[in-house]
């Protein structure tokens, strides 16, 4: 199976888990319950795909010549944009971002929330799309996320900021990370 399509059934998945995150009364399964079983098959997923995946590997000079010097300032240099200026920051319609380096699906429309932060904010990344490193710059220990096939820089997680979101955590993403196709 190619990469296009376990990410494509992936998105089939998790779009069928969040429409049936509401209760439903036909079930006697609580929404947190389906949640809570849903992420576990997530991470076996995502254990799979990541031993599965394509990797984009280009050289420094060749993502220079494919990427803009501020697209390439943020996802390959670590860069941050600023707060309140990203094209996606209040951009709510149905559709998937995708990573703007190698144009993986990363983030569903519909695990995308307002935090009040400045950047686009979700809940939950598609599965297997975006890995977690460790980052200790700014004198502080944060978790980074990148996309998993290129390795592109699209900005941090946080956890237990009380939003209420299923996962409670915040994937604090920069615009110019992200490439957006609506469903049609």
């Amino acid at each position: 199976m190619t990469f296009d399509k376990r990410m494509l059934i992936a998105v089939i998945i998790n779009r069928i888990v969040v429409r049936n995150l509401r209760h439903n009364p036909l079930s006697n399964q609580h929404p947190i319950q389906t949640f809570v079983a849903f992420r576990h098959f997530q991470q076996h997923f995502a254990l799979y795909q990541s031993r599965n995946m394509t990797s984009v590997e280009r050289s420094e000079e060749e993502w220079r010549a494919i990427l803009s010097p501020q697209q390439f300032r943020i996802l390959r240099e670590k860069g941050t944009e600023a707060p309140g200026t990203g094209e996606y920051d209040k951009h709510y319609e149905r559709g998937v971002y995708s990573c703007t380096a190698c144009g993986t699906p990363l983030y569903e429309s519909t695990t995308k929330f307002k935090s009040g932060c400045g950047w686009p904010a979700f809940f939950d990344a598609i599965p297997g799309a975006v890995t977690r490193r460790e980052d200790k710059s700014m004198f502080m220990s944060r978790t980074e996320i990148v996309c998993t096939a290129c390795g592109g820089h699209l900005g941090h997680v946080f956890k237990g900021e009380g939003f209420q979101t299923p996962t409670d955590e915040r994937h604090c993403v920069n615009s110019i990370s992200l490439k957006f196709k609506d469903e049609q």
